[in-house]
């Protein structure tokens, strides 16, 4: 305390000339309506610059949550679609829903081998089983292959192993979808499209219906190159995906509620037919 006395008794000439100076500026700002709109003014700006970096930093840490919630509205869109439901989700008809879609990450890609793998962070634990397709917002990425309680790997559609049904969207032809040019990772080949069928650079490529893993249409990329194979009369078509196969983050894995089903009907058909 007697500190403060001592500091106050020390610089009394100076105290007192801030006071007065503080006392003059109120009569200023008062009088004046020049000046008051000047303080004013840049008591909003400096008001306004704050309001605006919290606005900035809170909208920052808002991000993660923003993208969950835009992810989930991703992922009921597509519910809806590949199950043609126009109605809320509220008032689906479980018979009428063929597919599940199940949301995750991409946790480690290879894309410079023969036969690239995926992993991701869906395992049994989440329904996850093998031959299920994992797509992402832009096409298809490949199949499960193997699974454990809280991870799958997923067989790239960047794999010599990988035949998947597609088609050309605009005539609906469909043939097989695989990855010759093993030294490319954003185009892959589609083979066994008839000579007689009409090309065009650019032509969109989606899924076929004769697959029981994917829906028809899901994207898959764009016609690149053509070549026609005099010996076989087939095209050998360079595909440019859709997705960038290097940049792999959220995915979603797709089940298709009838496959079990249908797999045991053509099972029992070909038994029959032997």
């Amino acid at each position: 305390m007697q500190q403060i006395i001592n500091f106050l008794i020390r610089n009394k000439i100076f105290l007192l000339y801030l006071f007065l100076l503080f006392i003059s500026f109120i009569f200023t700002f008062q009088s004046h309506s020049y000046h008051q709109s000047k303080f004013l003014n840049s008591s909003n700006y400096i008001t306004g610059s704050i309001y605006t970096f919290s606005d900035n930093i809170t909208s920052y840490f808002g991000l993660r949550e923003e993208n969950n919630r835009l992810v989930e509205e991703n992922k009921r869109l597509r519910d809806r679609l590949f199950n043609n439901v126009l109605l809320s989700p509220s008032r689906i008809d479980s018979t009428s829903v063929n597919y599940e879609i199940i949301r995750g990450r991409a946790i480690n890609n290879s894309y410079a081998d023969q036969r690239n793998y995926i992993t991701i962070n869906k395992g049994e634990n989440d329904s996850i089983a093998q031959d299920m397709g994992v797509i992402t917002d832009k096409g298809i990425l490949g199949i499960v292959e193997n699974t454990s309680n809280n991870f799958s790997t997923v067989q790239s559609i960047l794999s010599d192993k990988s035949t998947i049904n597609a088609k050309i969207k605009n005539s609906n032809h469909f043939g097989s979808l695989v990855w010759e040019n093993t030294t490319d990772y954003n185009v892959v080949q589609l083979i066994d499209i008839p000579r007689l069928v009409p090309l065009t650079i650019g032509d969109t490529i989606v899924t076929g219906a004769m697959s029981s893993i994917f829906p028809e249409n899901i994207p898959i990329g764009t016609i690149k190159s053509f070549d026609l194979d005099n010996s076989k009369s087939f095209y050998f078509i360079n595909v440019e995906l859709f997705n960038d196969m290097t940049n792999i983050g959220t995915i979603y894995i797709i089940k298709n509620l009838n496959r079990k089903e249908v797999l045991e009907l053509e099972a029992e058909t070909e038994a029959n037919d032997q």
